[in-house]
């Protein structure tokens, strides 16, 4: 890749920032024979009376090893969209710097660029929701410190070519993030397994989809140590609370995600074969998601008429290549055959 320098790209601010120093982390040998009288806790135990770990240490152990990294390669926040907010925070000028991100595409992206004042360039998706490298490439300049990259896309739910990101990652300097929030669902590899060879590479996953965790709003980042240290600087020290890190753990020892996976992609596979029956249905597109995009003669009407019939799902008519598109969720299988049972009656 081109020569990439991280510390050209942080904010003058954040590399003279001093974090702040919490109780937890001044003293981190926590055995229940002290007497810790250093946080202002209430002293009375009920399970939630002391601060949480601000590191999340137990669940960034697990996560190092289901997921072959090392825990200093992994930033927790609450919930994907404050780990994406600390990116445009520690490297982000605002007023200044821009972004790009490829419409349609996951609109927080766009949301958090106005909050941090930062330009968004807009780069539309081909017609078959493969990035435009080239154009990418040509609107880049010395201003522009983050790509993002959701794949799989949402809302189209397809993955974008290995070939694409790897020429986008080669030739940027800057920080380029993909947002692999459904991997789990998609029959490619995750990029997590070639992290460590590219040090401009950030990667965004969530507990939300495939884990079934999405009230606990637990977002990860996986990315260098150099990045992981820039982002710990600015991060709120008690971020992810006590009950949201022990149920995590709890859940991921079950083991219970690649059985309904499974599941989830069969129904996915189920619901798009009958979808392409539906004579309203003009297309259906691939997906690699847990959710499917598909075309409509009317989509105003169609989701109304859902609607009616007491199932909700989402009007993307408005976003960039989705003209009277419709994406829908999958559901369990009861859910699933009560959606089609409808379809066919409209």
């Amino acid at each position: 890749m081109k020569t990439f320098d991280l510390n050209t790209l942080v904010r003058t601010n954040v590399k003279s920032l001093k974090p702040y120093s919490s109780a937890r982390d001044e003293f981190k040998d926590f055995n229940q024979k002290m007497i810790y009288l250093d946080a202002n806790e209430n002293p009375f135990e009920n399970g939630v009376n002391r601060y949480p770990d601000p590191k999340q240490q137990d669940l960034k152990a697990l996560l190092a090893s289901k997921n072959g990294v090392k825990a200093e390669n992994i930033l927790i926040g609450n919930g994907s969209d404050e780990v994406l907010d600390l990116i445009f925070r520690a490297f982000c000028e605002p007023n200044k710097d821009n972004i790009i991100t490829l419409p349609p595409t996951y609109g927080m992206y766009g949301v958090l660029a106005d909050i941090n004042a930062i330009e968004n360039k807009k780069i539309i998706l081909k017609p078959n929701f493969q990035p435009d490298v080239e154009a990418i490439l040509n609107e880049v300049t010395k201003k522009t410190k983050l790509i993002f990259l959701c794949s799989p896309n949402n809302p189209t739910g397809n993955s974008f070519s290995d070939e694409a990101v790897l020429k986008i990652i080669n030739n940027f300097k800057g920080l380029v993030v993909i947002d692999e929030a459904y991997i789990d669902f998609s029959k490619d590899k995750s990029w997590l397994s070639v992290l460590s060879d590219f040090p401009n590479l950030v990667i965004t996953q969530t507990l939300s989809k495939a884990y079934g965790m999405a009230g606990l709003r637990i977002g990860i980042l996986y990315a260098s140590k150099a990045i992981i240290s820039i982002l710990n600087k600015i991060k709120p020290p008690y971020n992810i609370n006590e009950l949201s890190q022990q149920k995590a753990i709890e859940l991921l020892s079950l083991n219970k995600t690649n059985t309904q996976i499974k599941e989830l992609i069969f129904e996915r596979n189920r619901v798009a074969k009958v979808l392409t029956k539906i004579p309203f249905v003009l297309d259906v597109y691939p997906s690699d998601a847990n959710f499917i995009l598909f075309k409509v003669d009317n989509a105003v009407k169609r989701y109304n008429q859902l609607l009616n019939k007491g199932i909700v799902i989402r009007n993307r008519t408005n976003e960039p290549l989705c003209d009277n598109c419709l994406r829908i969720t999958i559901g369990t299988s009861d859910e699933n055959e009560k959606v089609i049972s409808i379809l066919k009656t409209l």
